[in-house]
């Protein structure tokens, strides 16, 4: 299986969210890829834009400013992964988890929903 996310580009960044100790078979590639195509999907409609269609517009993003497109959906995609099996890390630290996932997630959204910063984002010129 190939890895199909285009704001997260590697399994490796989405495991790195889902922190140690995660269940192994919530963190495997194909989970991995459903998970992050879900969260790409919802960061896609909460914006209102679709930011890249494929790995090569998400490549000409300037780089200055598309990893915050890669925060926002590899935390997302972490949450769905330790949701998935609370008792691989212990009920307690996946909740602290979460709720730190959740804080970077909601931060980055409410930065991407600004349409200057969108232009921003897609240029990396300052309107």
């Amino acid at each position: 299986m190939a890895w199909t996310g285009i704001y997260v580009s590697s399994l490796l960044e989405f495991q790195y969210k889902c922190g140690a100790r995660a269940s192994a078979t919530y963190i495997a590639e194909a989970y991995g890829n459903s998970f992050v195509q879900q969260a790409e999907s919802v960061i896609n409609l909460i914006c209102r834009k679709v930011f890249a269609v494929d790995t090569a517009a998400f490549t000409a993003l300037p780089a200055t400013t598309k990893y915050a497109l890669t925060d926002a959906a590899s935390n997302l995609a972490a949450i769905y992964a330790i949701q998935g099996d609370m008792s691989a890390i212990g009920r307690g630290e996946a909740e602290d988890r979460i709720v730190v996932l959740r804080d970077g997630f909601l931060r980055d959204i409410s930065i991407l929903r600004d349409k200057k910063i969108q232009d921003f984002l897609s240029s990396g010129v300052e309107n």
